[in-house]
């Protein structure tokens, strides 16, 4: 591998591990012997926030509703999994992570909308 790809790889790492996650090898997707930056749920938590923007332009709503509903179900599987009730998967935590990326965004867009109505911009 080259020192610049390498190189590229580690600052995600770094990136990763500065935005709070805990980046565990277990909880993790592997590509050609090598660690996804972040875990499966900030994996997921990532592609969902860039489904949420380009829904978004494309379609110029948010639901609060379904966004609060989409946060549940990421917030849902973490507790499962944190009081030890029912453990997760990776592919359980990447599609919550979706969720819950998807459903945060879209509540930033939602208030940020309902700011600028109050502000009139």
């Amino acid at each position: 591998m080259s020192n610049l790809r390498s190189s590229f790889l580690e600052q995600l790492r770094i990136i990763g591990n500065h935005s709070g996650c805990h980046q565990l090898p277990e909880r993790s997707f592997f590509m050609n012997g090598k660690q996804f930056p972040v875990c499966a749920r900030c994996t997921g938590v990532t592609i969902g926030q860039i489904l949420a923007v380009i829904y978004f332009f494309i379609t110029k709503s948010t639901r609060i509703g379904l966004s609060i509903f989409l946060l549940g179900i990421m917030g849902l599987d973490w507790g499962l999994q944190e009081f030890k009730i029912k453990s997760s998967t990776n592919v359980r935590r990447l599609i919550t992570g979706i969720c819950g990326g998807f459903g945060i965004i879209s509540l930033y867009i939602w208030s940020l909308k309902k700011m600028l109505k109050i502000l009139r911009l």
